[in-house]
């Protein structure tokens, strides 16, 4: 539970941290803005079709008597707009990241500097990285979309999981361009520290419900994602065994990276 607390903790702070920055917020807010309108059009042409959608991939309830083919019917369209939700709150973030890089490239240099030498994140690498999260969490989707058909125990547990599932995801979706700049290889970032990831992710995926309330916490997003990153490395700055193969000062810490060296996602 500590790590739980801790995420929302790294959330707040960052929240905190624009709020005393009116206009590193509002420049931070207008790619959430561009992306929200991108992504609530897609939403709503979901919500709007969802149905049509589903009778049309559920020819086999046409038989079945009026009452059970809506209500299973109904059940489909529900858990279908729910896996819409998911699917759109990582890819408003991915969308929102991508459209204001530079800057919140700029913002996350500011709240937790790189060391020196660190190379550029580019766009591409950012947009190909938030394509790879959002079809993990779509795949995601689906398994909970399944669990969802299961009577009673399905349809109470698939909501929360899916919570807590995009919220992860969500993390590391966030956490991904301060991770880049210090050369966190992915299969470092947020080792064992799943709880600590739903715990920041999680309250974004709930505002996401509130019309614009993740727009305007965005900014802070970005900022406590980097604060929160921050905190993992300063937490590994233990001394490292000494590499026996060779006295390259690199091997000592994983996490430096000699001038010039290409971080990958």
């Amino acid at each position: 539970m500590g790590d739980l607390f801790a995420g929302v903790g790294a959330l707040w702070r960052g929240q905190l941290w624009v709020a005393r920055r009116p206009r590193r917020w509002f420049f931070g807010v207008v790619p959430a803005l561009i992306a929200a309108v991108l992504v609530g059009a897609a939403l709503g042409a979901l919500v709007w079709w969802a149905g049509d959608l589903v009778n049309a991939a559920t020819p086999f309830a046409a038989h079945w008597s009026q009452g059970w083919r809506t209500a299973f019917r109904d059940l489909a369209t529900a858990l279908l707009i729910g896996l819409g939700v998911l699917v759109s709150v990582v890819a408003f973030t991915g969308l929102t990241l991508t459209i204001g890089q530079p800057f919140y490239e700029r913002l996350v240099r500011e709240v937790a500097p790189p060391p020196q030498g660190a190379p550029e994140v580019g766009l591409l690498d950012s947009l190909l990285a938030g394509l790879r999260i959002g079809l993990r969490t779509a795949a995601c989707g689906v398994a909970l979309f399944l669990l969802g058909c299961v009577p009673l125990l399905g349809q109470l547990a698939a909501p929360v999981l899916g919570v807590c599932v995009t919220g992860y995801f969500l993390t590391v979706e966030l956490t991904g361009l301060a991770f880049d700049l210090h050369g966190v290889p992915p299969t470092e970032r947020l080792r064992g520290r799943r709880m600590l990831a739903v715990g920041f992710g999680a309250p974004l995926v709930l505002a996401f419900l509130v019309p614009l309330a993740t727009v305007l916490l965005m900014p802070g997003a970005v900022v406590g994602a980097a604060l929160l990153v921050a905190d993992q490395l300063a937490a590994r700055q233990k001394p490292f065994p000494r590499s026996p193969y060779s006295g390259n000062p690199y091997q000592e810490n994983p996490y430096q990276q000699p001038p010039g060296v290409q971080s990958y996602r």
